[in-house]
Order: structure tokens, then C-alpha cells, then sequence
């Protein structure tokens, strides 16, 4: 299955619940990518240039401003080379996803999931994709779109970063973990990455 992410603007959808809280694991699982990937001195040093240096030794354990981790995620980029970054924030992607998976998705809805044909279950897992999409946009608004690709689209991304490959691999991980089969993420409009049809 390819889905494609964008971050087109959208039309008509509801605000999300939640507006301007994200799940603790954009922060936590950041922080643990950056030591296992980088270091301990490179995550104090993205920690610093966001101006949290207290929230590395106090991660979070509930919802958290958005704006917290749309700064580390900054910070992310201007601290580290762009392809130490880039591989820091897809591990971090991949730890949420299978946080989420470990955590959050009950076994029973998982086994059913696992059991349901493929094109169903994943047409089910984006539908709760939009659902709670106040866990990974925030702020921002999320539409989903079943086909040949499949389409999520946020508008007004908080957590955007180039090519938003944070994202990608949390939808990647899920996909995979879920869907039954190799899923490819493609992200063909980024305002992190200056594409003017962009919003986010």
C-alpha cells in the first residue's frame, strides 16, 4: 500500500479535540533516539537550543503543548547535521509508533485488525488516524482519504520538520504493524521544505 501525507490545506473538517496538546512520546522518544543515535551530549545540546534543558531529565508523562516539541524538532535541525537529524527523527517516529502499538491500541482491536483483510484493516487504522490525530497534530487539522493512495492531510502541522519524516515513519511503523503487508509513505508537499502550495 502507498499512502501519500501532505500538507495541502483542507476543507470543512472539524477542529480537532484537544487543540494544542500532543502525546508525551513527540518529546520522550525524541530525547531517547537523540542518546541512542547521537548522544548524550548531542541531546542536551538540542535540548538547550530549545530553551528546555530541565525537560530532558524530567520527561513527560501526559499530554503536552504542542509547542514544546514543535521547538525540540527545531532545535533538532539547526543543532545536528541534516542527515543525523533526519535519522534522529525518524527512529524517534518509529519508538512512537511502537509505542502507540504497545500501549495505546488494546490487543483485542489489534487482533481483529490482524485478522480483517488487509485493505480493511488499514482503511479502518486511518480512519482512527484521523480520529486522534490531536495526538500527533495538535492544533492542527487532519483529513484522511482511503484510495490508490491513501491521504492523510494536515493542515496546519505544528510538528512539521523537512520532508516531516517524524511523521512518516510514525504512519510507516503503524501501517506495518498493523496493515499486514510493507506500506510506503510518500510526503509530496512540505512547508517545512518551502513548497508554496503548502500550509502548515
Amino acid at each position: 500500500m502507498v499512502a501519500v501525507v501532505t500538507d495541502a490545506p483542507i476543507a470543512g473538517e472539524k477542529e480537532v479535540a484537544r487543540a494544542g496538546l500532543v502525546g508525551p512520546n513527540s518529546v520522550i522518544q525524541l530525547a531517547h533516539a537523540l542518546r541512542e543515535l547521537a548522544g548524550e551530549g548531542a541531546a542536551r545540546e538540542v535540548f538547550a537550543q530549545a530553551g528546555l534543558s530541565g525537560l530532558l531529565d524530567h520527561l513527560p508523562d501526559e499530554m503536552v503543548d504542542e509547542r514544546l516539541p514543535a521547538r525540540l524538532f527545531d532545535a533538532l535541525w539547526r543543532a545536528l547535521p541534516g542527515p543525523t537529524a533526519g535519522a534522529v527523527a525518524v527512529d524517534a517516529g518509529r519508538r512512537t509508533a511502537r509505542y502507540i502499538l504497545k500501549h495505546r491500541i488494546p490487543r483485542p482491536a489489534q487482533r481483529v485488525l490482524r485478522w480483517l483483510p488487509s485493505p480493511l484493516a488499514r482503511r479502518l487504522l486511518l480512519m482512527a488516524i484521523q480520529k486522534h490525530a490531536w495526538t500527533f497534530a495538535g492544533s492542527g487539522r487532519c483529513a484522511t482519504r482511503w484510495g490508490s493512495p491513501a491521504v492523510i492531510e494536515i493542515e496546519g502541522n505544528t510538528l512539521g520538520m523537512p520532508g516531516c519524516v517524524w511523521h512518516v515513519a510514525v504512519f510507516e511503523t503503524l501501517f506495518d504493524g498493523l496493515g499486514r503487508g510493507r506500506t510506503r509513505v510518500e510526503h509530496p508537499l512540505c512547508h517545512a521544505a518551502g513548497d508554496a502550495d503548502a500550509r502548515d
